[in-house]
């Protein structure tokens, strides 16, 4: 082989490498397509301190979308909230604000992309823990001024009909 197709071959391969190897950290750095509760506690406990607080949330939220108990939701949220709804940027502020909003961001996709998230296939990042694809996010919010308590709520909502 001369020697300018010895070094494209180089190119090339050298190129592939860099492909795979791309591609191997994307997959690394994404959810876990196969994990188990003891992985996402790890996880949460590795982000945040503790999974507990987080892996309690989630039944109850869970629960509580189910039953539609929008006023234990309502109690759940991080305010104000701000999403965007048709389009349109909203900002809630309070309880009485979402329930307003309550239909338009729990649509049917955002209510049963919730009450079917398993424990074992949560993805969580330093933002928060993520539900279904995005759909909603939940995380440790400051309870008080110097931030001495944090209490789990859901921190966004991406309101959508499909998915």
């Amino acid at each position: 082989m001369g020697s300018r197709a010895g070094t494209l071959v180089m190119t090339m391969a050298s190129g592939v490498a860099l492909v795979l190897c791309a591609a191997i950290a994307a997959l690394a750095s994404g959810p876990a397509l196969a994990q188990s509760n003891a992985g996402v506690s790890a996880r949460l406990e590795a982000l945040f301190g503790d999974h507990e607080p987080y892996q309690e949330f989630l039944l109850a939220l869970k629960a509580a979308v189910a039953a539609d108990y929008r006023e234990a939701v309502a109690a759940m949220i991080a305010y104000p909230l701000t999403t965007t709804i048709a389009g349109e940027r909203v900002t809630m502020t309070s309880k009485r604000d979402f329930l307003e909003r309550y239909g338009q961001l729990f649509t049917p996709a955002v209510a049963a992309a919730i009450v079917r998230q398993s424990y074992a296939s949560l993805f969580a990042n330093w933002q928060g823990v993520m539900i279904g694809d995005g759909m909603a996010w939940f995380g440790g919010t400051c309870s008080d001024d110097a931030c001495a308590e944090t209490s789990v709520k859901v921190i966004a909502i991406n309101a959508r009909d499909g998915g």
